[in-house]
Parts: structure tokens; C-alpha cells; sequence
């Protein structure tokens, strides 16, 4: 591990030292790729754009979160500017492995791709995911394999996701909609499960360590971005399958009604996750952690979900109509 630590780090101090005119590029590159910018980005797609691909672009990118954060803490790696605070140009309060950046963009950009189908896609896609690890490691957030591990993983994600799609996706989209609800609700509680149990094998931090000053806030962050991560993939995925089955919403319509959408979504969004941070406790622990997770489940509700009802309410998006039962003699 010291080997690739050390690696990791000479890479930075050279890529900082020979190319210093790109900090501004990297530091770009890097804001293209936290959560914030996403859930605008992937709402208004939703929303506005293609409610097909916003759907499954949403599940897709919350799907992935999920697993960063609970490897993350599993692995409890340290970050360049842990070692070496000369390097830092970014700072992130979480654990290293794998890069939350990289795999974000893999799993976004790559899917992107093989949705369009086009060769400028995947150019522009792979282009992307490159610039993107590349700034992780200018800018001392990342080492190598925190980089490469992150794609990694969501290379396998997207994998298992074409898989799914073309031999499970269609017999599941005739299922009675309480058992899709019943595997929405166990997707995040399985991973939570096994969050729980890496928790109790890995048990505390090693404080013995070079970084040990970072470990207290980072642990609190990883806990906090677990809640996030779940709470989020909980709303989203009730909200998705009650969608599909109780609105049914249509993406069609004026430029009007698609910046209206998205004004009123995202006006609503921002009220409920920013609103509910000012109410609900830090303190104690065990109370807000709870909180954290019904806040970013309800937020993720009201996007996947209520905002659709309430556009076609106010007519600001038409619903397809209810699929008739025909009987058919023998």
C-alpha cells in the first residue's frame, strides 16, 4: 500500500509542478463532477427532456452513490493532501477509495453513451471520465488507484444494469406494483445491511497513522453520506414505480411547460433539501442520522414523484391514460 501511496503522491507533485496553467481547467473539470450539478442536471432531464432516460439515468447514478460511500468507509483510505497538505487543491472531507468523481462520471457519462449510440458520444464519454480522474489526481483529492478503482466499479455496475435490462427489466415491468415497491424499499435495505456489517468487521479507526487528524470528521462524514446516499436511493425508487403506475407523466410539451417544470421542481427541491437541514438537529447522533435519511428521502420523493403530479395539476405536463383492461371471450 505505501508503494501505491507513494506513487500516487510523486504523480500529483509532478503533474502540479510541470503543468501549473491547468489548475483552473482541473478545478472546472472537478466541480463538473459533485453531486450538486448532478441532481440539477438528471432532474431536469427528467423532468423536461426525456423522462425515459432521466429515470433510469437517476436510478443508475443514486445506484452507484450508494456503493461509493459504503466502500469508501469500508476501505478508510487516506487522500494525497492527507499525507502531503502541500498538494492540496481541493479539499473533500471523506475517505479516498474509491473516487467518488471518477465513478460518478463512468457510471453518468458511459451510460449516456450506450443510450445515444453514437461515436462522438463515446468520445466525448470516455473523454470525460479521463479529464475527470485526471483532475482528482492534479489536484491532490486522489491517488491513482482511488481513480482507477472507482471506474472500475461502476464499469461493473453499468455492466450488471445492461444485463438486467435485457433479461430481467421486462418480466419485472409486468409485476403487480406492491413487489416492484417491495424491491425498490429492499435495494437500499440490503445495502444498508451490508453497510452495517462491514461496520461491525472493520470496527473502529486505526488512529496510528500519519493522517489521524482527519479520521474523526471523516468518519462522521461517511456515516452522514451513507444516510444521504440510502435516503436518496429509497425516495427515488418508490417515487419511480409510483410514477409509472399513478402518473405517468408526459415529458412532451411546450418550451414554456419544460422551463416551467423545472423552475417549480427545482424551487421546491432546493426548499425541501436546504429547508430541512435548518430544522432538523446535528445533535445527538442518533436522532440525526435518522432525519438526514427521511430528508433525503422525501426530497428524492417529491423529484421523482409528487413533482410530476403536481406539473400535470397545473397543467404544466399532460399524463398518459390509464392502461384499459379488455375482456376477451374464449
Amino acid at each position: 500500500m505505501d508503494t501505491l501511496l507513494d506513487a500516487g503522491l510523486e504523480t500529483t507533485r509532478w503533474l502540479q509542478a510541470n503543468y501549473p496553467q491547468l489548475t483552473g481547467f482541473f478545478t472546472f473539470i472537478s466541480q463538473l463532477g459533485l453531486e450538486e450539478f448532478y441532481l440539477v442536471i438528471i432532474p431536469f432531464i427528467y423532468w423536461s427532456l426525456d423522462k425515459r432516460l432521466g429515470k433510469h439515468l437517476a436510478y443508475i447514478f443514486l445506484f452507484t452513490n450508494s456503493w461509493n460511500v459504503v466502500i469508501k468507509h469500508a476501505f478508510r483510505g487516506p487522500r494525497p493532501f492527507w499525507i502531503d497538505p502541500n498538494v492540496e487543491l481541493w479539499h473533500d472531507v471523506n475517505y479516498g477509495i474509491p473516487s467518488g468523481h471518477a465513478q460518478l462520471a463512468t457510471a453518468v457519462y458511459l451510460f449516456l453513451a450506450a443510450w445515444f449510440r453514437k461515436g462522438w458520444g463515446w468520445l466525448l464519454a470516455i473523454t470525460m471520465v479521463i479529464l475527470m480522474g485526471l483532475s482528482r489526481i492534479y489536484l491532490g483529492a486522489h491517488f491513482i488507484h482511488d481513480v482507477i478503482a472507482g471506474t472500475l466499479i461502476s464499469i461493473f455496475i453499468l455492466v450488471g444494469y445492461y444485463f438486467w435490462q435485457r433479461m430481467y427489466a421486462p418480466k419485472f415491468a409486468k409485476q403487480i406494483l406492491g413487489y416492484r415497491l417491495l424491491v425498490a424499499i429492499l435495494i437500499p435495505v440490503i445495502i444498508a445491511l451490508i453497510y452495517i456489517i462491514v461496520r461491525l468487521i472493520i470496527g473502529a479507526p486505526n488512529m496510528n497513522v500519519a493522517w489521524a487528524s482527519y479520521i474523526p470528521e471523516t468518519e462522521l462524514e461517511a456515516v452522514q453520506g451513507v444516510a444521504t446516499a440510502l435516503g436518496s436511493l429509497l425516495g427515488a425508487g418508490i417515487g419511480l414505480t409510483l410514477e409509472g403506475s399513478r402518473v405517468r407523466f408526459r415529458v412532451e410539451g411546450s418550451v414554456w411547460q419544460r422551463i416551467g417544470r423545472f423552475l417549480v421542481g427545482i424551487i421546491v427541491t432546493v426548499i425541501l433539501w436546504r429547508g430541512l437541514s435548518l430544522i432538523f438537529p446535528a445533535d445527538p447522533l442518533w436522532l440525526a442520522i435518522p432525519l438526514r435519511i427521511f430528508r433525503y428521502y422525501i426530497t428524492l420523493l417529491w423529484v421523482s414523484f409528487y413533482a410530476p403530479m403536481v406539473f400535470v395539476r397545473l397543467k404544466l405536463a399532460t399524463a398518459e391514460p390509464e392502461p384499459q383492461i379488455t375482456m376477451t371471450p374464449p
